[in-house]
């Protein structure tokens, strides 16, 4: 299990356990018929709530894009990169950037292809942008749904 994997399994029984551990004063809570108690009961009952369903999306996403690096992987067509790296491991930003120069311009040639989109999500996580990273694969998970290819 790799330590992303370990980190959102610890994060999801945390959640869980807050969820269960709240609950019990939250209903206490509302139970008493005091308006302000009420109202903070019902607080710690909705947005614990809304904590699960924000992590559950992120695990959702977060299998998608493990599954179509599967996919990449499995057929040998894994993008390879040109990036010069820092003695730390991480990537020199400006390798980066001539790295998106060529995988923008293949996903600008062809929009549609899932593998294109993929790719430059990688070159931006890599760029240290991660929101357009994610925007970048939301759209491959998108195409690779419309293709059958998840």
């Amino acid at each position: 299990m790799t330590s992303a994997k370990l980190g959102a399994v610890v994060t999801t029984a945390l959640t869980i356990m807050y969820v269960a551990l709240l609950g019990n004063s939250a209903f206490r809570m509302i139970q008493t018929g005091i308006t302000v108690a009420v109202f903070m009961g019902w607080l710690l009952l909705i947005f614990p709530a809304l904590a699960i369903v924000f992590i559950v999306a992120e695990l959702r996403f977060g299998l998608r894009v493990e599954k179509l690096g599967k996919v990449l992987e499995d057929a040998g067509e894994w993008p390879r990169f040109d990036f010069e790296m820092r003695p730390s491991g991480r990537v020199v930003r400006a390798s980066a950037d001539a790295e998106f120069v060529k995988y923008r311009a293949n996903t600008d040639a062809d929009p549609a292809n899932w593998k294109n989109w993929f790719a430059l999500g990688l070159v931006y996580d890599a760029a240290g942008d991660r929101k357009r990273a994610r925007a970048s694969m939301r759209k491959a998970i998108e195409l690779a749904n419309d293709a059958k290819a998840l």
